[in-house]
This record gives C-alpha cells, sequence and structure tokens, in this order.
C-alpha cells in the first residue's frame, strides 16, 4: 500500500481552492523563488485539459506543465498505473488541519471521490488515512470524530466496495499522536482510539492502524517520553513507524533494521498486534528548505528503497508501506517522475531519477515496487506453506 497525497491544486482546474496548492508556496506568487517541491511529475501521459501551465520553463523553452489531483482523469491515470504495475491501493491522506474551511472540505471531498472511484474502476483498495500535522491541540479530538462520522453517513466512503477492510472491519488510520513535534496529548489520543475501536455504533467503528514515531517502542528521539505513550501506541491494531529521514544509506538500514526493527517485532507479536513498515525510495525537501541540501537522502538508483524491502521482508513481515505515492515536496515520490534534467524546469533544482549519475525511466520506482510486490506475495506463500 502507497500513501497517496492528493493535495496538488492550480488555478483553473475548477476546483473551490482556485490557486496553486502545493506546487508554490502558499500566498506567494509562482515562480522559481516560491516553488515548493524536488520532483517533478512526468505528464507526458496527461491529456491537455489536465495539465497545469506554471511559469516555469523546460530546458528546451516549452512551458513545464503539473498536474491537479481534483481532475478525475488525472486520479484516475494513477490508479491505472497502480493496476498496471500489481499494485494494491493507496492510504489517502485526509489532513485534518483545514478541514472546517469549506472550500478545502470540498477540494478533500473531491479527491477522495477520485480516489474511490478511480479505485472501483481498476479494482484497487483505498483506505482513510487522518494526518493530524498542524492541528491545533484544543479543536483535535471533535474534528477528527466530526469528520469520520461525516465520511461515513454523508460521503458513505466505507461502503465501496473497494474500502479496504481488515479483522472485519474498515481500516483507518491516524498519522501523527506521539511525535516530538506535535502537540496532541495522550489523553487525546486514547480517547480518539476509543472512539474508533469501541464506538456504540458499529457504522463507525474500524480496525484502527497508527502511524507513529519510529522509536515508539523506548519512547526516545522522534517519540514525546511521556510514559503514557507507551499505552497509546500498543492501543493501535497495526502500527507502522515512521521511517523516513531515520535512515540515510545502506549500512544505515541494515543498522535499524537490526536494533530496531527486530525488537519492534518481538513486542508487536507479544501483543498481538500487527506491524506495517515503512520504505522509501530517498528524500530531499530543498525548495522548501533552502537550507536543506538537495538529494539530502539518495535514492541511489533504486538501491536504497530494494535494501529496506530486503530488510523487512527478512525480518518476516507481512505487508509493506510505501512512503510515497505522489509525494514530491519530500522527494519521496515513486510514481512517474522527470527522469533527467530535460524533463524538468530549467530554473530550479529537482531531485531527477538520473541524479545520481544512472540513466533510468520515469516509471523505474514503480517497477521496483511491483517487484518488491511479487517478494511480498512469494514469502507470504512461503509462510503459509511453513504454518
Amino acid at each position: 500500500m502507497f500513501g497517496y497525497q492528493g493535495w496538488f491544486a492550480c488555478p483553473g482546474d475548477g476546483s473551490p481552492l482556485g490557486a496553486w496548492a502545493h506546487w508554490f508556496h502558499r500566498g506567494e506568487a509562482a515562480n522559481a523563488a516560491s516553488l515548493r517541491v524536488d520532483m517533478w511529475p512526468d505528464v507526458s501521459e496527461l491529456d491537455a485539459d489536465e495539465r497545469c501551465p506554471t511559469p516555469l520553463t523546460l530546458p528546451d523553452g516549452r512551458t513545464a506543465d503539473v498536474y491537479s489531483a481534483y481532475h478525475p482523469r488525472t486520479v484516475d491515470r494513477h490508479f491505472r498505473w497502480m493496476r498496471e504495475y500489481d499494485l494494491a491501493g493507496v492510504f489517502l491522506q485526509r489532513f485534518t488541519v483545514h478541514l472546517d474551511d469549506p472550500a478545502m472540505l470540498r477540494f478533500r471531498d473531491a479527491v477522495a471521490g477520485n480516489v474511490r472511484s478511480a479505485a472501483e474502476s481498476h479494482g484497487r483498495v483505498f483506505a482513510i488515512m487522518y494526518d493530524i500535522s498542524g492541528h491545533p491541540r484544543e479543536s483535535l479530538v471533535d474534528a477528527v470524530k466530526r469528520d469520520w462520522v461525516y465520511a461515513v453517513d454523508t460521503l458513505r466512503i466505507t461502503e465501496s466496495s473497494r474500502y479496504l477492510r481488515h479483522r472485519g472491519r474498515p481500516l483507518l488510520a491516524i498519522w501523527g499522536f506521539g511525535f516530538q513535534d506535535r502537540s496532541p496529548t495522550p489523553d487525546q489520543a486514547a480517547e480518539l482510539i476509543d472512539f474508533f475501536k469501541n464506538n456504540p455504533d458499529s457504522r463507525y467503528q474500524v480496525t484502527l492502524l497508527g502511524g507513529v514515531p519510529a522509536r515508539w517502542r523506548t519512547l526516545t528521539r522522534d517519540s514525546q517520553n511521556d510514559p503514557r505513550w507507551a499505552r497509546v501506541y500498543r492501543s493501535f491494531d497495526v502500527v507502522s513507524p515512521w521511517t523516513v529521514g531515520r535512515f540515510s544509506d545502506l549500512p544505515e538500514i541494515d543498522e535499524f533494521y537490526a536494533t530496531e526493527v527486530a525488537k519492534d517485532l518481538v513486542e508487536t507479536r507479544r501483543l498481538g498486534i500487527e506491524y506495517l513498515p515503512v520504505v522509501f525510495p530517498g528524500f530531499s525537501w530543498h525548495n522548501m528548505n533552502p537550507t536543506a541540501a538537495i538529494n539530502r537522502i539518495p535514492r541511489r538508483g533504486g538501491r536504497f528503497y530494494w535494501r529496506q524491502v530486503e530488510r523487512a521482508l527478512q525480518a518476516g513481515n507481512t505487508m509493506l508501506y510505501g512512503a510515497m505515492f505522489d509525494e514530491m515536496d519530500e522527494g519521496t515520490a515513486m510514481f512517474k517522475v522527470a527522469a533527467s534534467r530535460r524533463d524538468g524546469p530549467a530554473e530550479v533544482p529537482l531531485v531527477t531519477l538520473d541524479i545520481d549519475g544512472e540513466m533510468l525511466p520515469s516509471d523505474w520506482y514503480l517497477r521496483l515496487a511491483r517487484q518488491a510486490q511479487k517478494k511480498l506475495r512469494s514469502s507470504a506463500k512461503t509462510s503459509v506453506s511453513r504454518e
């Protein structure tokens, strides 16, 4: 399963936002100085009416185009790629901050509708992942409860034949509790977990996945150290420690899996909860944070991603979270992106697939993900046969 941000918008896309979203810094004129993404999408397959022209130009002088997730045909194309590369589906990120803004709510609802239709058309699955980043502490619990009731009763999202179910219930994820830079308290997290797992109305009950800090088990480093978080983390049905940025080369991957993941798995198996490791292709957020180096965690032609897949499967994991399908702000996108400098704007620094000195096709990471899916299925079959 991939994370799917679905947060890109542009002027003229017909959305209620009516402005650039995530391609350029909010409230600033669109230009090279305000760009906030470190990767560029491959738009060669998009129809003319799906493309959003930017003020930037390709090296050959043509306009550099992007896309909007508000356009249903574009999202459908993304899910067609998932089908073509035999990928299961996505966790649609539903950011809780700004959902009280009517325009933002309409935009996110439209993207959710696009994802649902595309998943149903192409036989993929999807589930909602609430990301609580940036949400004010005092309103978080009520906002999430209210939105889930709205999603179930008004959007009727869980009635889709392709909404992912696990352990007999719809699967729902909450990402962000317990991180050092997030404000919600353990008590708030516990209240929401109880709401989702023990709701007296079965319509709102879910199997709950927690996107938690990488050091959730020891309450160190990226995790807050309040001892109450230990109980919160262990209250999820599935835990998914966030590993993006927690290692940056192959030896560090090996060390992390030996010292952290191995012990995580011992703990989750003892508790009877499930474990969803995060694998990512690389990382870069220079255009969001100009003091950060471009290509901060190099992809190494796919070797960085593949080492994580190997270590995750060797540890006995039965599922993977690919971060992310369409995340270009932080340079973790796995879908079709600019393969070389001639495919992206000339005016800005970007991570194109040739940045590490290897020529790769724009769909290289979809190909790798397909191979990861094959290995995952093979590993699962071997495990079942042994049992």
